[in-house]
């Protein structure tokens, strides 16, 4: 009895696609749709994570948020307080303005376009506290503090049409002039801060005649004590109304998002896979065609010596390596839409070497599971039927 080397199991496989490569071409189409479109969810969601991630190492973890209920008011001795808990580094209050305080461009903008822009008295080592950065002019120093002196958030300017700090460039809050000297880069972790305007407490004192009280306190805390701190941070801050008092952590929100994009990237990874199911079912479909158009070589080959093992074999390899061409095709477009995608948005490009090549297995096992059928009817057929069906 003949033996086939692997070596031309692999070269009859490769033959029958030779033969017909424009229908090859279109059913590894349908495989390679599939596993560029897993490849490319995996990616473009890694690389997103990856990016958040790396947001989250740079800015925090570590950032807590002490806020007074409705209209409650903290304490003026609030910040003193949180700044003697033993693993506490820092600590930066916001004193929101009185309600009937908007800012505007000028005294000619009517009364009630606000812009939802809103004032604040600010301690001067909130930038510190919070990682916030001044992308263009300064931030408020103990000098502009006693002055008429805004710093506004990156929203608000772009509200109010600012693009540049100028020692001319006054906006109104309230019925005074303050003179704009800086502009915040947005705040990843604490966007609340991008529609603000932000000034000295004592300017606030002396130019508006208010004295507000803390509205908003952040603080940093030692990362393994950030739990602990938490937990004193209510009655700490207002140790006669704790209730009143609200306890947050910013990064929880980017935390959630991470998990809620998982929850949608397995939708995604689903629809990806029955694209994969659906270009299966192509390759069977191609490869019974194929063997009710060669019954006449399956006759002559058996009527040669072939048996049906080896005919079996010859169109499992055939379907094999039509879904691997597929599988390699999609796992280049997978990579390359990833690569893309991460790189216009830049992010870090994330997508492990294991999934492409677990995507290319997995075409290996769909391209075998859609060719046994017709491997099988192959090998069925007798030389004589087989022959006399030309």
């Amino acid at each position: 009895m003949s033996r086939l080397a692997a070596g031309d199991v692999l070269r009859l496989g490769a033959a029958g696609l030779r033969a017909r490569p424009s229908r090859a071409a279109l059913s590894a189409l349908g495989i390679a749709i599939g596993i560029a479109a897993m490849l490319a969810v995996v990616g473009i969601s890694g690389s997103g994570r990856a990016d958040l991630r790396q947001t989250l190492d740079a800015l925090g973890t570590n950032l807590l948020r002490v806020t007074a209920a409705d209209d409650a008011v903290l304490p003026d001795g609030a910040v003193g307080m949180i700044e003697r808990i033993g693993p506490v580094t820092g600590a930066a209050a916001l004193r929101k303005l009185p309600d009937d305080m908007h800012v505007y461009r000028n005294d000619r903008v009517p009364a009630q376009q606000t812009n939802g822009i809103v004032p604040f008295a600010v301690d001067l080592d909130l930038t510190e506290t919070v990682g916030a950065t001044v992308a263009r002019g300064a931030w408020l120093n103990p000098a502009t503090a006693d002055f008429p002196a805004v710093v506004l958030g990156a929203e608000s300017a772009r509200r109010l049409g600012i693009t540049t700090p100028d020692p001319r460039m006054v906006v109104r809050i309230g019925s005074e002039g303050f003179t704009v000297v800086g502009i915040l880069a947005p705040v990843t972790l604490l966007p609340e801060l991008d529609s603000t305007a932000l000034i000295g407490a004592p300017a606030a004192r002396t130019y508006l005649g208010t004295e507000a009280h803390p509205t908003t306190i952040y603080l940093r805390t030692a990362d393994a004590q950030v739990t602990a701190v938490r937990d004193v941070l209510a009655s700490t801050a207002n140790p006669a109304a704790p209730y009143e008092v609200a306890v947050s952590r910013p990064s929880d929100a980017l935390a959630a998002r991470l998990a809620t994009e998982r929850a949608f990237n397995g939708l995604l990874l689903g629809l990806g896979a029955v694209a994969l199911l659906v270009g299966g079912v192509g390759v069977a479909n191609t490869m019974v065609i194929t063997v009710l158009e060669r019954r006449a070589e399956i006759g002559l080959r058996r009527s040669l010596g072939a048996t049906r093992g080896q005919i079996r074999l010859q169109f499992l390899t055939e379907a094999a390596l039509l879904s691997t061409l597929g599988g390699v095709a999609g796992a280049v477009l997978g990579v390359l839409v990833t690569a893309a995608y991460a790189v216009s948005r830049n992010w870090p490009i994330a997508l492990p070497a294991s999934a492409v090549l677990a995507g290319i297995g997995a075409t290996v096992i769909v391209g075998a599971v859609a060719g046994l059928y017709p491997a099988v009817r192959a090998a069925q057929l007798a030389p004589t039927e087989a022959l006399t069906a030309v």
